[in-house]
């Protein structure tokens, strides 16, 4: 509640009151709305969502994470330096030690030398972070455009300083360019990367290192890979490795260069050919990833992948971010699909494409009659038919068809973590905690009929930047987002926020449930009490809220919780505003039966704004609709000073917030006097409008004048002589000004895999 301040125009408000009184505030949201909205919104710095960040001094681009077996302990590979944060205790990460591991002198120079930036490039950005075994992690960096690897030895889960002489190349493994997508998995004590493979960016490779099978990579002459191929995830299973990408689709027809998405296989058991394709994979496939909605244009860039290992009563799933390469309306659109495992074992398992050399046309190839399959994990050395059959057939024919959660617009995800979370009635639920390229991290929730809502929306930073890296720490319930300046650690709920158990039950939180005990919304302790409340599913608190037996309709409820009494002056003007809980309700005020204001009222920026004349009385109520339940939001008891008003009797055993100060803002700050002379402003806006139409006045009098003028002395001159009539010899005709034409001048990682692999 405010009273209008000094400064403060008062004919910008002769509008408000030419509008009825009870004004319905259009929703945020339309009820045929096709696409999710988050029902809260967090801005950057606001405190109602307990944040914590941690930087160091010096440290910039935090964007690898590894979190250890015991989920007690955040690596973090910065640039040029290794962290271990203790993340076991709430609040801010603690350092537990870091290790430096810049590029040298020589190598930063050479980087220079070749046109590099040395204020950008030509560092070490740490690009690989797995966990070899319970004493040693392996990581590797661009180290200024020469990659570079080695073993980091741990001592009760701190770092033990890098020893130069153990430092290898680590070509293939880590990108030359901070800026190329990469991925890397370690599975049965083998590294699996897919990255580019030379300093120029152009050879992409997928390739094993350590472990005791042979090193095996992708055949960069036989393009099974398109030179701007970019790798988001790697995902392991029991017996192979899958790869997701994507890349120029050089099967399809099209005016402009299409990009499409990929999965590519290879198999853990692959030892590579003995006279064909040696050191080379002999399981190689790839299919393209489907993601779109029917009559839609397809979502046919991916941009990362997860796996949520098989529950009891579900199978693997994968599932993957995207966005597209077109931008419809102006903006840029994202979409969530799940991909079965099952799916795409099957189409691995289906027909092959060939490629006509004569037509240059990819057309569709029968299974072979090889035995074993090519492309199968076969035990023992494969033929030589069918690793001449391999070379040449790595696409398969039908594509992996994936099912759209979530489509939002406006929006490019970057990266995703996932898990379930089970509720009150024992069902699991999949939650989707989603990056965003402009630091806003969503929470998403997949009801059982396969539609998402957006729990809440977490603007991470004040200026736009992207998330590099999300990593979920379940024993922690955090998700810690990587960034250029830091880690932030958010916590995967915010309970306390919903002040009710209808805005409790209308959040769809899973992780949140009304407790009636303390009256209060909290988080979900293991094992669940019954007698909590909660509906994730459908979020109706007419069931949920029920003081009666479970399964008993409510009412819309009219009683408010607590009720904000205000002593208002008389001839001013009173604003009474109304909390936007839920961007997904629409809102309205009402009025009880007490006795109207002698004054208009009108509804600004969802406050109620009342001139005050005469004394004013009553109930005013501002009221939420969301998802066809009503609720009061905010209660006003207004009186005036000069006539105070009993409060009703029907609103007797109300909690009430009293504001003797007549000049005070409800909610805390001061406000100033009510009375006010607008003599002063009345005279300023007079003189104003004076000179401004004297002003315009000279300028309409002296265009006529000019033109009299201007005619006087063309007559006055005569007929120019004959000789003058073309121009003199030296000079040179306007030439016509030359056109100018203007001239137009993401960092991944994915290591926050611990090897999780799936039947």
């Amino acid at each position: 509640m405010a009273l209008l301040a000094p400064g403060r125009d008062p004919w910008s408000l002769l509008g408000f009151f030419l509008s009825p009184l009870f004004l319905p505030l259009p929703p945020t949201a339309g009820a045929g709305a096709q696409e999710p909205l988050p029902r809260i919104t967090y801005r950057a710095g606001e405190g109602r969502r307990a944040l914590s960040l941690f930087h160091q001094k010096g440290l910039q681009d935090f964007d690898t994470l590894l979190l250890s077996g015991d989920g007690g302990t955040l690596y973090v590979g910065a640039r040029e330096a290794i962290l271990a944060l203790d993340i076991q205790d709430p609040g801010m990460p603690k350092l537990k030690n870091m290790i430096p591991w810049p590029a040298s002198d020589q190598k930063k120079s050479e980087c220079a030398f070749k046109k590099k930036s040395h204020e950008t490039q030509c560092f070490n950005f740490i690009r690989v972070l797995v966990s070899f075994n319970a004493s040693h992690l392996y990581t590797c960096g661009t180290f200024a455009f020469s990659p570079a690897c080695t073993f980091i030895e741990l001592q009760d889960s701190y770092l033990l300083p890098i020893s130069e002489d153990k430092v290898v190349e680590g070509k293939g493994q880590s990108p030359f360019d901070p800026a190329h997508k990469h991925t890397a998995v370690l599975a049965d004590g083998m590294l699996y990367s897919g990255t580019m493979n030379n300093f120029l960016g152009s050879e992409p490779i997928l390739i094993r290192t350590l472990g005791p099978q042979p090193v095996l990579k992708t055949d960069n002459f036989l393009r099974w890979l398109q030179p701007d191929a970019s790798f988001v995830a790697a995902i392991p299973s029991t017996h192979f490795v899958y790869f997701f990408f994507e890349e120029t689709a050089s099967e399809f027809e099209f005016f402009e260069r299409l990009h499409t998405s990929r999965v590519a296989r290879v198999c853990k058991n692959d030892v590579g050919g003995d006279k064909l394709l040696q050191k080379k994979w002999t399981t190689f496939l790839k299919a393209q990833l489907l993601c779109s909605q029917p009559g839609q244009l397809p979502f046919n860039v991916i941009r990362h992948a997860v796996l949520l290992p098989a529950a009891a009563s579900t199978e693997p799933r994968v599932y993957a971010a995207f966005s597209s390469q077109w931008q419809i309306g102006g903006t840029r659109s994202s979409a969530v699909c799940a991909f079965s495992l099952k799916d795409i074992k099957r189409v691995f398992e289906g027909k092959y494409k060939e490629l006509n050399k004569e037509t240059s046309r990819w057309t569709t190839y029968g299974v072979p009659e090889i035995s074993p399959r090519p492309g199968s994990c076969s035990v023992g050395p494969s033929s030589d038919k069918a690793l001449t059959f391999m070379k040449d057939h790595f696409l398969m024919d039908e594509q992996v068809v994936g099912t759209p959660l979530l489509v939002k617009s406006g929006v490019e995800y970057t990266r995703l973590v996932v898990e379930t979370a089970q509720g009150v009635n024992g069902h699991s639920h999949l939650v989707l905690y989603l990056g965003t390229a402009t630091g806003a991290l969503h929470k998403a929730v997949v009801s059982g009929d396969g539609s998402a809502h957006l729990v809440e929306e977490i603007q991470l930073f004040p200026d736009p930047e992207p998330i590099r890296n999300l990593l979920l720490a379940p024993e922690q319930g955090a998700v810690f987002a990587g960034f250029s300046g830091g880690i932030w650690r958010v916590p995967r709920a915010n309970c306390s926020v919903y002040g009710s158990c209808v805005d409790c039950v209308l959040a769809r939180d899973p992780h949140c449930a009304w407790d009636p005990e303390s009256g209060t919304c909290r988080l979900l302790p293991t094992p669940t009490p019954k007698s909590w409340r909660q509906d994730t599913e459908q979020g109706n608190p007419g069931w949920a809220c029920a003081t009666g037996p479970v399964g008993r309709s409510l009412q819309p409820q009219s009683r408010p919780q607590i009720i904000k009494e205000v002593l208002a002056v008389p001839n001013s003007i009173l604003e009474l505003p109304c909390p936007h809980l839920s961007a997904l309700a629409s809102y309205r005020w009402s009025q009880g039966a007490a006795k109207l204001p002698e004054a208009s009222s009108a509804v600004f920026n969802g406050s109620l704004v009342l001139l005050l004349q005469g004394g004013v009385g009553g109930l005013y109520q501002c009221w939420a609709t969301e998802n066809g339940f009503s609720y009061p939001v905010v209660s006003y008891w207004v009186h005036s000073q000069d006539q105070p008003l009993a409060l009703d009797p029907e609103l007797g055993g109300i909690p009430r917030e009293r504001v003797e100060a007549p000049l005070t803002r409800v909610g805390g700050g001061a406000a100033l006097a009510a009375r006010r002379s607008y003599w002063p402003h009345f005279l300023t806006v007079t003189v104003l409008l004076a000179l401004v139409l004297s002003g315009a006045l000279l300028l309409l009098l002296a265009s006529p004048l000019g033109a009299l003028r201007a005619r006087g002395k063309v007559q006055g001159c005569g007929t120019l002589p004959p000789g003058e009539k073309a121009p003199l010899s030296r000079e040179q005709p306007l030439q016509p000004p030359k056109e100018r034409r203007p001239s137009a001048s993401d960092v991944d990682a994915d290591n926050n895999h611990l090897g999780t692999e799936v039947a």
